[in-house]
Parts: structure tokens; sequence; C-alpha cells
């Protein structure tokens, strides 16, 4: 059985989707940030990124991490383009071709979108109030409009990213693009992009994801 380390407050939330998308059985074990614990080394800390079980499993000391069968993988978008190859289906490529986009895309979310869309999260909505930084926020909305224009034009064939229907391309950068979202003003100039994040997170796998991720302590 596919095992997933992290709570669903992190990346492990891109992880958890897929495999809900996928109909398959999966164990997860809910490994919290060290860095969220008053002091993650202390007696009776609940399991966490410093904690010697999990570094056993990735010495990186980041979540997520996968297991399946001895293999460990410690990264969400190679975990997720690795269980939708492993287990096919339309979130999967058929071809070599639909492989390649769909590698280039989860590789675009990472290098174009999401050191500025973590940012947009953190400063208008993840940090404490005192700690936002109005500027940091407004730099990474100026960084994000060349790449929101890029996928705008990407969506206008007919609304996916690969195939002509919703994969594991989609998947990913949807829950980088959704750290964007406390920026409507990206969204309001970017309308592809805006309806077909709602259709991602429209779907039933996404929506149970999250209603169990609003259950874990903020």
């Amino acid at each position: 059985m596919v095992t997933i380390h992290g709570v669903l407050r992190s990346r492990a939330s891109r992880n958890v989707w897929l495999l809900k998308e996928l109909g398959v059985p999966f164990r997860h074990v809910p490994v919290i940030q060290g860095y969220r614990l008053p002091d993650a080394s202390a007696p009776g800390a609940p399991l966490n990124t410093t904690s010697p079980e999990f570094r056993a499993v990735n010495p990186n000391g980041r979540i997520p991490a996968m297991e399946d069968d001895g293999l460990v993988l410690c990264e969400s978008l190679a975990i997720n383009l690795y269980l939708a190859k492993k287990h096919g289906g339309p979130l999967a490529p058929k071809d070599l071709a639909e492989d390649a986009l769909m590698t280039q895309w989860s590789l675009w979310a990472m290098t174009e979108a999401e050191p500025h869309t973590i940012n947009v999260l953190y400063h208008r909505l993840g940090y404490p109030p005192d700690q936002r930084d109005p500027a940091v926020a407004e730099a990474a909305i100026a960084a994000l409009r060349q790449p929101f224009a890029v996928l705008e034009e990407a969506l206008a064939k007919d609304g996916w990213l690969v195939g002509g229907r919703f994969t594991v391309a989609d998947l990913n950068l949807a829950e980088v693009i959704r750290y964007a979202q406390p920026a409507p003003e990206l969204f309001e100039a970017a309308p592809r992009v805006k309806a077909w994040l709602a259709a991602c997170q429209a779907r039933p796998a996404f929506r149970e994801m999250m209603a169990e991720r609003e259950k874990e302590p903020a």
C-alpha cells in the first residue's frame, strides 16, 4: 500500500488529492512541520519533520514523502507523476509526448509560478498580520503576471493543459496556482485561468481532500 507522510496543510495535499482521484487505497501518516511546534524535539512532541523516524524516510526533513513497494520519493510533483503513470487512466499520459508535456508543466509550476505564489499566500493570508510585508506580496503579484499570461494562452484551445482533459499536469499546477488565490486581481486579468482553477477545485476528490485538510489544526 502507498504511504504518504505529511499533514494536509503542506504539499502532501497534492498527493492525497491525486490518490483520491485515482481511487487508490493509501496510508496517511500525518507528519507535521517541525517549525510549527514550540519544541519539535521535546518529549511527547508529535511526529514531525525533525523526528528520527521521519528522517529515516526522508533525510532532507521535508514533507511530503512517499513509500510504495520499497520505493521512496520525496518531491510532491514527482510523486504525483509517478503515481499517475503507475496507475494509468485519463490522468496519466497516453504516450511519450503527453508524458513530456506533463513533466514540462509540473516543472514550470515549480520554477515559474511557485516561488511567487507562495509569497502571495504568506504575505496576504498565511502569516500573522504583523509578519506580512505588502511589498513582498506586490512584487510576487507583479512577477506572476507574465506566467499567468502564458497559462492563459495555453488554456485557450480547450481549457486543459494536455490532451484536452484533466490530467496530473492540471492537478500539479492547480495546487501551485491555488497559493495565489489571495490575489484575485491576477485571476480577473486571466479569465481562462480563473475558470480552469475553478473547474479543478470543483472536482469531488479535491473537495474531499480540502474538507479533511480543514479539520487539521491551522
